[in-house]
This record gives C-alpha cells, sequence and structure tokens, in this order.
C-alpha cells in the first residue's frame, strides 16, 4: 500500500471511531475490507490514537475562532495525521506531510478544507520551528 493510500484509509478508520465510535483494531478491518493490513496504515491509525490529547492540544492550540468539536469529522481527523507525521515520524518531512493533508483534503473535504487545514498547519508547523 502506497502511503497516500495508507493516509486515505486512516482517514476513513479514524472516521470510523468517531462516528460509529469503533474501535481502532475493529475501524481498521473494517476500512481494510479483507485486504491484508498495511505497517503504516497501522502506525498512523494506533499512533493517533494513542496520542490523540497531544494531537488536539496542538490543533486547539492552532485554532482561530474556532473549537476542535466544531471542525468537520475530515478536517479534524486530516489535522491529526498530518500533526502525527510532523511530530512523531521521523522519515516524513514536513513538508510532505503538510502537503499529503491538503492534497487529501481536496480529495475528501468540501470547498473550504484544503485551505484551513494548510492555515492551521502552517500555524503549528512555525511553532515547532521556533
Amino acid at each position: 500500500m502506497k502511503r497516500r493510500v495508507a493516509r486515505e484509509k486512516s482517514l476513513q478508520a479514524l472516521y470510523q471511531i468517531d462516528i460509529a465510535k469503533s474501535g481502532a483494531e475493529e475501524a481498521m478491518e473494517s476500512v481494510l475490507d479483507g485486504a491484508p493490513t498495511d505497517e503504516y496504515f497501522k502506525k498512523l491509525v494506533m499512533g493517533i490514537t494513542e496520542n490523540r490529547e497531544q494531537l488536539d492540544g496542538m490543533i486547539r492550540d492552532n485554532l482561530e475562532n474556532w473549537t476542535l468539536e466544531r471542525l468537520a469529522n475530515i478536517d479534524r481527523n486530516l489535522l491529526r495525521i498530518a500533526i502525527y507525521e510532523m511530530v512523531h515520524s521521523e522519515d516524513v518531512p514536513v513538508s510532505v506531510a503538510m502537503n499529503e493533508a491538503i492534497e487529501i483534503a481536496k480529495k475528501f473535504g468540501d470547498d473550504q478544507s484544503s485551505s484551513f487545514v494548510n492555515a492551521v498547519l502552517s500555524k503549528v508547523k512555525v511553532k515547532s520551528d521556533s
């Protein structure tokens, strides 16, 4: 599985976890639909689930006039994926994590999602650079 596909499948699993209150393992199995698991996909879903409080705190710290709970589920989970990669994946450059999230937002989000995701991630990047 290519990393882009792993990110998209992770987004779908995280969506299920949020909406259907599924467990991580159950959500991953559902998304894979019988296909073999992928290590990067599993790393993302499990890592985001385990570090959710930290990731959500970083999102909250970089929102203006929004609350985490008001964010669209797709946008919130894309931010979690990108910030997880930015902070916890040494083999993924920050610019790649940001670009991937923006491109996936164009595919799965609404008309404003890519701009919104870009704005929040740019703030996260600036803070992590300093």
